[in-house]
C-alpha cells in the first residue's frame, strides 16, 4: 500500500484526499503571528506535591523593520 500524496493547493476541481501542509509553511505562519507555550509539571509522592515546575515561553519572529521598544540596546 503506497502512502497518499498531498493534494496541491491550486487544484481547479473539488479536493479529494488529504490536504498536505508543508512544515516550512506551518512554521512561517506560527512565527509570523507568535505562539505562547505554557505548562506545569508537578512531581508528587503519595499525593503530596514535592516539586512544581512552570514553563511559559513566547515564540515569535524578529524583524529589523520593527524598532525596539527600548531607547538603548535593550534591558540586558
Amino acid at each position: 500500500m503506497s502512502a497518499p500524496h498531498p493534494v496541491p493547493w491550486e487544484t481547479p476541481g473539488p479536493l479529494t484526499g488529504p490536504i498536505g501542509v508543508p512544515l516550512v509553511d506551518l512554521l512561517d505562519r506560527v512565527l509570523s503571528t507568535g505562539v505562547v507555550i505554557s505548562g506545569d509539571l508537578v512531581i508528587a509522592i503519595a499525593d503530596v506535591p514535592l516539586v512544581r515546575l512552570s514553563l511559559h515561553a513566547l515564540l515569535s519572529s524578529v524583524s529589523d523593520r520593527v524598532p525596539a521598544p527600548w531607547s538603548d540596546s535593550g534591558p540586558l
